[in-house]
């Protein structure tokens, strides 16, 4: 809900912040924290579990941009490099988790 909501508020609202590329670090962060936090539910984990979370994570990226797209949101647009972020950063929180967990989870 907190990736709708931030990805659907009107372009308007949205801060004008004179950093390059900022819009794609945010997607970036975004969707690597989502995919990390959605791993981290899980009680046992397998490469199935997380590439599924990987393809929720640039489905939803996707369907973000799609909603942007529709008119949906006065201000905003479909931004292929914007799917592109979502990907890159569901796919390194899908890393960072597998990482986390192979290192921390077998010292329990």
């Amino acid at each position: 809900m907190l990736i709708l909501g931030a990805c659907l508020i009107p372009g308007r609202e949205v801060p004008n912040v004179h950093i390059p590329m900022m819009d794609k670090w945010v997607h970036f962060v975004i969707f690597a924290g989502f995919s990390f936090l959605w791993l981290c539910t899980f009680s046992s984990i397998n490469f199935t579990k997380m590439l599924n979370i990987f393809v929720l994570s640039v489905a939803l990226g996707y369907s973000v941009e799609l909603l942007q797209d529709s008119g949906i949101t006065a201000g905003r647009s479909f931004e292929r490099d914007d799917i592109i972020a979502d990907g890159i950063g569901g796919f390194l929180g899908v890393v960072l988790f597998y990482f986390c967990y192979s290192r921390f989870a077998k010292t329990k």
